[in-house]
């Protein structure tokens, strides 16, 4: 049976593997690393998924601004590969949204699949005005409004704006599997 339940500080290396597994180590040179650096992901929207007491997906959300409108940057959701097609990650897509929309938050933007991620409702039409801070395929940078009007008007380049993480060694892997 698959669980998903809030991330805890232990899954952080299997959620490095994984991630190393699903995307390649070379994951953090992408744009969306850089809103992620050295911060840490918004409050119960680090979610994991374990079989067995094996973690088998991962997503988080990340604190961002847009222009003066606050949203999240959903990422990286990644799956086992043995999973896949499962609809595990589907699972995973709609327990974050949900939980970000409960915890009141107004919009959730990422850089992905644009046929995978429009049947959650995310669109290019809402960052058509908005940038990453660095490359980005324009037609994968999306968006998706949990409250109407939550993403008008928003302009510029985002910006990271969550908590800062720690600089104890214990925070450490936390960084590194940001």
């Amino acid at each position: 049976m698959i669980t998903i339940r809030d991330e805890i500080a232990a899954d952080i290396p299997a959620r490095e593997v994984l991630l190393d597994r699903c995307l390649g180590e070379r994951r953090t040179a992408k744009s969306s690393e850089r809103l992620r650096e050295g911060r840490l992901p918004a409050e119960g929207l680090a979610l994991t998924a374990e079989c067995e007491g094996v973690v088998v997906a991962t997503v988080r959300l990340w604190h961002v601004e847009a222009g003066d409108k606050a949203a999240l940057l959903l990422g990286p959701l990644a799956v086992a590969p043995e999973l896949q097609g499962e609809g595990l990650g589907r699972a995973m897509m709609r327990e974050a949204i949900w939980r970000a929309a409960c915890r009141g938050h107004g919009a959730v933007l990422l850089v992905g699949d644009a046929a995978y991620y429009e049947r959650f409702g995310f669109s290019g039409d809402l960052t058509r005005d908005l940038a990453m801070p660095g490359p980005v395929e324009r037609e994968r940078f999306l968006g998706l409004e949990l409250r109407d009007g939550a993403l008008a008007g928003a302009v510029g380049v985002l910006v990271a704006t969550g908590r800062p993480a720690e600089a104890t060694p214990a925070a450490e892997p936390a960084r590194r599997a940001a």
